[in-house]
């Protein structure tokens, strides 16, 4: 029986370990638990619709389950590596009577306070290889700190960079751009600066995929109200005669392509072409209203 909770234990706290090198270092298609979290949030707050949805807290609030649910499912694992040895293992404070404190609850205490690194000392392993195992959960804990503000720092970011693209293609759309303007250095300049920027938020979305499941609530700000604007850019320089400015449409085209197949592949599944992956995108962020002007 032992053996059988140790095992489990070990068993949480890896797969825990490898959700967090998966959602940090080794982002992949496939998801894992803060992907399952994230993405049940973001549907269950769309089942409040679209006026009524809890616009801006899916994204932060499942961070923090997230973080909520890592750091119990370690604190229960490594509890229940502590359980099978406890009370024996273990050394009491003299208050505390040993055999009344043996418990799982007792257990998950322990595991909780070294997670913590706050050290108490009215529990601790006193014998053998648990003296060496209990370091290695605060080791753990730290990480798991580490990999919390990593985390923040590397999301929000990413959404600035995705919302600053946003409000640049609101400019351009504000401005009222037509195709003689953009037939010229400047719309060359202007097209490959927007394409820059798509290629930056591909990239942000197979590296930061839980940043799609944040809200942007301005529409100015909002790149799912923006994009089908972005297409239509490309469109009216595809026949432009400068040549640099049709070079630089294609490019945005390639660019609006990729980013349609990275929505698609990791959130959407609609395997439909670029421009209804756009409007399936708008949807899902309840802006089924947009549409280029």
């Amino acid at each position: 029986m032992a053996w059988v909770s140790m095992v489990a234990g070990a068993l949480l706290v890896l797969v825990i370990l490898r959700d967090v090198f998966h959602t940090l270092w080794h982002p992949t298609r496939h998801g894992g638990l803060s992907r399952l979290v994230m993405m049940a949030l973001w549907r269950l707050s769309a089942a409040w619709g679209v006026r009524r949805r809890p616009a801006g807290l899916a994204g932060p609030l499942g961070m923090v389950m997230v973080v909520a649910l890592w750091t119990l499912t370690v604190a229960v694992g490594w509890g229940l590596v502590y359980w099978p040895h406890m009370p024996e293992r273990f050394s009491y404070a003299e208050a505390l009577v040993p055999a009344e404190h043996a418990g799982p609850v007792d257990a998950l205490y322990v595991s909780l306070v070294t997670l913590a690194t706050l050290g108490l000392g009215d529990i601790a392993p006193a014998s053998g290889w648990l003296r060496v195992f209990a370091p290695l959960e605060a080791l753990v804990g730290f990480v798991l700190l580490s990999a919390t503000v990593a985390w923040i720092l590397g999301v929000y970011p990413a959404l600035a960079r995705r919302r600053a693209l946003a409000l640049r293609l609101s400019h351009v759309r504000r401005s009222r751009a037509t195709a003689e303007a953009l037939d010229s250095d400047g719309g060359a300049a202007l097209l490959d600066g927007i394409a820059t920027a798509l290629s930056v938020t591909s990239v942000d979305f197979m590296q930061y995929a839980e940043s799609y499941y944040f809200y942007d609530g301005d529409e100015n700000t909002s790149l799912p109200r923006q994009l089908a604007y972005a297409a239509t850019l490309a469109r009216q320089a595809e026949n432009a005669r400068h040549p640099d400015v049709r070079l630089s449409a294609s490019v945005l085209r390639t660019a609006l392509d990729d980013l349609a197949a990275v929505l698609d592949a990791r959130f959407l599944r609609t395997q439909m072409p670029t421009e209804q992956v756009f409007a399936a995108y708008a949807a899902d962020h309840g802006r089924a209203d947009a549409s280029a002007p």
